[in-house]
């Protein structure tokens, strides 16, 4: 007997695991990035020496970068998929619904963090900072802490 042009539910669920992996496999990668350039950026001064300034700029217009590639790729990626139905799971569903409002305030906090410091000018780093970067980090490592729930249900 011949199954040809009938697809089961169930012989699509690896597929869309596959997926939901890649998708996973996708936004940890921007994190790690993200988190090491964070790393880097701590360690910045507020130089007020023009031979300085130029590194120390390159280095956190490349953080803000990536700071933003992570926070699309979690919500582009992960989240809409989510959203949009290609997650079935409703465990998966229910998690992310309750998580999302608080990872939301996250990508708000980043967002503002690069829209402050990612202006492509040579100036002196804002005094304030170390300030915006620590509180920056505790936003990432709830962000983290939110998505590591919502990952780790998946890959069951």
């Amino acid at each position: 007997m011949s199954q040809t042009g009938s697809t089961t539910s169930s012989s699509k669920t690896p597929e869309r695991r596959a997926g939901s992996q890649s998708v996973i496999d996708k936004l940890v990668t921007e994190r790690a990035e993200m988190l090491g350039l964070f790393c880097r950026v701590a360690g910045l001064e507020p130089f007020e020496h023009q031979h300085h300034r130029k590194p120390a700029r390159k280095l956190l217009q490349e953080f803000c970068q990536v700071l933003v590639d992570y926070i699309a790729a979690g919500h582009f990626s992960l989240y809409e998929r989510i959203v949009n139905g290609t997650e079935r799971r409703g465990a998966i569903k229910d998690l992310a619904g309750r998580l999302y409002p608080r990872i939301s305030d996250t990508t708000q906090y980043a967002l503002d963090f690069n829209d402050k410091y990612d202006n492509g000018e040579d100036d002196e780093i804002a005094d304030s900072f170390h300030d915006d970067l620590s509180k920056l980090g505790e936003a990432l490592a709830l962000r983290v802490e939110l998505e590591d729930q919502i990952i780790n249900v998946m890959r069951r």
